[in-house]
């Protein structure tokens, strides 16, 4: 009991009557990293592994469970480990580049990377962001891991033997390796990649340890043998292994960096960033920069679960996009470039895709980031000045995976809130470009777009997949495009084009079934026709989820369905129908269709992207408390810091960032605007902190479980009534404090006035 009460103190206060949190004073500590990591091919809680770095760092560490060039490279299921690996995945799906891992051996030199993996338990195992520790039990080995943006510090704890080793591994597909016995040193590099680099692609990396080699060899994978008395080898699979005589409980510590550069700038990450730093002081730099980050919001008067899984949530939404850059001898930015192989100035970021993340990750990074928010968007202009696109998914250049021109969401979202410090002029130039030109890939510029210039839509009838989902994006991403070019002064021509363009959802609306539905080039609707069939004319969902995809102007697919109340009946209508699918267009079941069949919330699919944002549409119907219950249903029902916590692909912090904006009580349905809809604050208060140090408060005091409906509102001291906060709202901090009930308020909220933009209605107003 002493000890569990030492715990509670320190990591934050507790009302021991209802295991209600009344303050956090240390976030990083309430993180689960293995939340998502009970994941499979055929089903995904998360998709996740847990990440050992720093927030949005070069490189990330994580145990390797699965074989070299698996994506599921940690699974929570698995007992054994083969490695301690440097990666730079984004998700299973996408895979890794720049990759190699490290790992202690005693016995015998086993280095391949089934002789060396050890049986390892979770009860010995400690996941925090800043720290890794597990007890490798077939090496009797407890090995340790605290890391910085570039490097990272090592301490491995060997019993009495005369047969202890470290074993590299720089993996298959072309790598290096040399050991330098002289200097306690490993270096090699390693090309493994999943695709989107240039030919002379490597990650570069250097190791020293503090302990002398009494033995030293390098191994080629490719036969698994020692490659001699050789300490160097080029090769396809090239690792190292070096050995000494260890007393019992002695620490053998490592230092690593890598680069993309070079290994003179390896050496340089190495000096920068870990210097003469001993492993503990590396460990509680990495934890007070996260917590740095965690405390930019502060939660107080939940229940200890919903602190884990805020906190969790907020983990992940501080990872991605990771920074692809490094700092020269003189401080100065520079960066590898994916796109073209060059070492250049400036900023670059990757391993993210804007199908998922331009929905409420970027729009939480503008709101709370927003000088890193600008070198993201600088990073943007380098990437398009470098390979002649923007990166619709960046893994690290260019790869071509799933659909839309999003970018332009991103970028206008940023320069619409008031960010600068970047060249928009070349972004805006490349949104031009993307919207007149298909790329070098589908998933680069807009596929299908001269038949979506022309006739307004992507046709189903011209074998182009996904042609009503890309008709939708286009629209939605053509306003964006509208409103940046007003913003930029553009020729009123561009302006009336973009904003004729982003009305061309219309052309998929079908009066009949009142929803989206794909159309052939003749302009008759697509016969047969099954709303619930994934795929096909849509991306990984099926028209009932995709039909909501109309982010700028909710008010006018309302009236297309007959108005608000016939809108809302369809809302209703998502969580009313059984979870039926047709699944033949895959020729399986996905497991995104899983996903939502076995979560009983009807057609609703929060595992995956497109229709996240729907819950908050009661707002433009005036029935806020639908949104309210269905929301507070979804954070409570599908959310959870365990190793099966998210309901699907957790996606580069998007469906994280879902619920930490959910927590915050509002949401950017419609990126592009100035408003986030309000939807129900998770915590008796929470405290936003913004980059000017100015704060904005949720104030709920007698939020609960029960009591999740909004009652009344006031944003400093005024009565409130609008279902939307405006960014300035927030830029300026203030406290918006609200009066929550256990039964939903009917008339707040219910009025035109009160809904949030929608541009038909906005230009009527005018």
């Amino acid at each position: 009991m002493k000890k569990f009460g030492w715990l509670l103190l320190s990591m934050g206060v507790f009302s021991a009557k209802a295991q209600i949190v009344t303050k956090v004073t240390d976030p990083v500590e309430w993180i689960n990293p293995m939340m998502g990591t009970d994941s499979k091919v055929s089903l995904s809680n998360g998709n996740t592994y847990p990440v050992i770095a720093l927030p949005w760092g070069m490189n990330f560490w994580t145990p390797q469970t699965n074989t070299m060039g698996n994506g599921w490279t940690y699974q929570y299921s698995a007992d054994k480990i083969r490695g301690l690996k440097q990666t730079h995945q984004p998700s299973p799906w996408m895979n890794d580049y720049g990759q190699f891992s490290i790992m202690p051996v005693t016995g015998s030199m086993k280095f391949d990377e089934d002789s060396r993996a050890s049986w390892f338990s979770h009860k010995a195992e400690t996941a925090k962001p800043y720290y890794y520790s597990v007890y490798l039990a077939d090496a009797d080995v407890t090995a340790e891991i605290a890391p910085t943006e570039r490097a990272a510090r090592f301490r491995f704890t060997y019993p009495a033997t005369d047969s202890a080793f470290i074993v590299v591994d720089a993996f298959d597909r072309g790598s290096y390796i040399k050991v330098i016995p002289s200097e306690n040193k490993i270096i090699g590099y390693t090309t493994r990649n999943s695709g989107g680099v240039p030919k002379n692609f490597k990650n570069f990396f250097v190791i020293y340890a503090d302990k002398p080699f009494t033995v030293s060899k390098a191994w080629n994978g490719k036969n698994k043998a020692l490659a001699g008395d050789t300490l160097e080898l080029t090769t396809n699979h090239a690792g190292a292994i070096v050995g000494f005589k260890t007393a019992k409980g002695e620490q053998v510590n490592l230092k690593v960096a890598s680069s993309f550069i070079s290994f003179e700038q390896a050496e340089l990450n190495l000096k920068q960033e870990l210097g003469k730093d001993d492993f503990e002081t590396i460990k509680q730099k990495g934890k007070a920069a996260w917590n740095k980050e965690l405390s930019r919001l502060d939660v107080e008067g939940g229940t200890i679960d919903q602190v884990r899984t805020f906190y969790s949530c907020l983990y992940r939404t501080l990872q991605f996009p990771r920074k692809f850059y490094e700092f020269d001898a003189s401080g100065k930015v520079m960066h590898y470039s994916p796109y073209n192989g060059e070492v250049l100035p400036g900023y670059m970021f990757t391993d993210t895709g804007f199908w998922d993340t331009f929905r409420a990750l970027f729009p939480f990074l503008t709101l709370m980031y927003p000088d890193l928010n600008s070198h993201m968007m600088e990073g943007l202009a380098n990437a398009y000045k470098e390979g002649g696109w923007l990166p619709e998914w960046g893994s690290p250049g260019l790869r071509n995976v799933m659909i839309g021109s999003n970018s332009a969401a991103v970028i206008a979202d940023s320069y619409l809130k008031g960010i600068r410090g970047y060249d928009i002029n070349t972004l805006y130039e490349a949104i031009l470009k993307n919207s007149e030109n298909e790329g070098p890939m589908t998933a680069v510029g807009r596929k299908g777009v001269k038949y979506y210039n022309e006739l307004g839509y992507v046709p189903y009838d011209v074998k182009i997949n996904e042609n009503a989902a890309r008709t939708l994006e286009y629209a939605f991403d053509d306003f964006t495009i509208h409103q940046l070019a007003i913003a930029l002064k553009r020729p009123q021509e561009e302006i009336a084009r973009f904003e004729k363009r982003s009305q061309n959802w219309k052309n998929l609306f079908d009066p009949e079934t009142k929803l989206m539905r794909g159309k052939n080039q003749d302009g008759t609707f697509q016969t047969p026709f099954n709303p619930f069939k994934w795929g096909d004319a849509f991306t990984e969902g099926n028209s009932w989820h995709y039909t909501w995809s109309v982010f700028q102007d909710i008010a006018g697919l309302a009236e297309k369905m007959g108005g608000r109340t016939a809108f809302a009946q369809m809302l209703d209508s998502v969580f009313k129908m059984p979870p039926v699918f047709d699944e033949s267009y895959y020729g399986g079941v996905i497991h995104e269709i899983r996903e939502m069949q076995i979560m009983n919330m009807g057609q609703y699919a929060h595992g995956n992207q497109p229709i996240q944002h729907m819950l908050y549409l009661y707002n433009y119907a005036g029935q806020p408390w639908k949104s309210q219950y269905w929301i507070r249903e979804t954070m409570n029902k599908l959310y959870h810091a365990t190793p099966d916590g998210y309901c699907g692909d957790e996606d580069n912090g998007q469906t994280s960032a879902w619920y930490v904006f959910g927590a915050m009580g509002f949401y950017p349905v419609t990126p592009g605007t100035q408003q986030y809809v309000i939807g129900t604050p998770l915590f008796k208060k929470l405290t936003v902190t913004l980059q000017d140090g100015k704060k904005f408060i949720i104030n709920a005091p007698n939020n609960s479980d029960a009591n999740f409906y909004i009652q009344s509102a006031t944003l400093n001291g005024k009565a409130y009534d609008k279902n939307w906060l405006t960014h300035t709202d927030i830029q300026k901090g203030g406290t918006l404090d609200l009066k929550m009930g256990a039964t939903p308020n009917k008339q707040k909220g219910t009025t035109e006035a009160a809904f949030p933009y929608s541009f038909s209605t906005f230009t009527t107003r005018k």
